[in-house]
């Protein structure tokens, strides 16, 4: 772990950062589902996704956990949908994806928010662990944050694949 945030030299509750390769993670489970996600498996699908892109530079992310409030507010704050989502993925480089070759410094790639309620309620529908659930919306983010997106059928179809591809299973139609 790299130097604590806070001065009085403690990270917060629910709080790590984990480097691995070419990426550093910084994960925030609120309090409330502490005990209840598996941020080092959390940590392995966002490698395998980083890693998966062949990048050339060091990259860092940030990756929360919430409740459906937190990601509703965000969600009406940022999209203007006022509802509660699985997964936001808040880019710096919305629209393209990000030439990472040319920089010279860490590159910030945004941030993932997940609402564990609704990765919970997703698994038990799909019929999957809720583990499953929250890789499949750590992938998801962390693609959208490379660049990926779905708003057309051919960008599902390779998004879609990319996903199966790292988790080594399909979760989602």
């Amino acid at each position: 772990m790299n130097e604590p945030l806070f001065e009085d030299g403690k990270d917060p509750e629910g709080y790590e950062e984990i480097s691995f390769d070419n990426c550093t993670l910084g994960i925030h489970v609120s309090p409330a589902f502490v005990g209840r996600v598996d941020t080092k498996r959390l940590s392995d699908v966002v490698r395998r996704t980083i890693g998966a892109a062949h990048l050339q530079k060091h990259v860092e992310l940030g990756l929360v956990i919430v409740d459906d409030e937190r990601i509703r507010e965000l969600n009406r704050q940022f999209r203007q949908v006022d509802s509660p989502t699985d997964v936001l993925a808040f880019g710096l480089s919305e629209g393209d994806r990000p030439a990472l070759q040319d920089l010279t410094m860490p590159l910030y790639l945004g941030d993932i928010v997940i609402s564990f309620p609704r990765a919970e309620a997703q698994s038990q529908a799909a019929g999957h662990l809720v583990d499953d659930e929250l890789d499949l919306l750590a992938v998801h983010g962390t693609l959208h944050l490379l660049g990926f997106d779905h708003d057309t059928e051919d960008k599902k179809k390779e998004m879609w694949n990319c996903q199966e591809a790292i988790l080594g299973k399909r979760l989602v139609d």
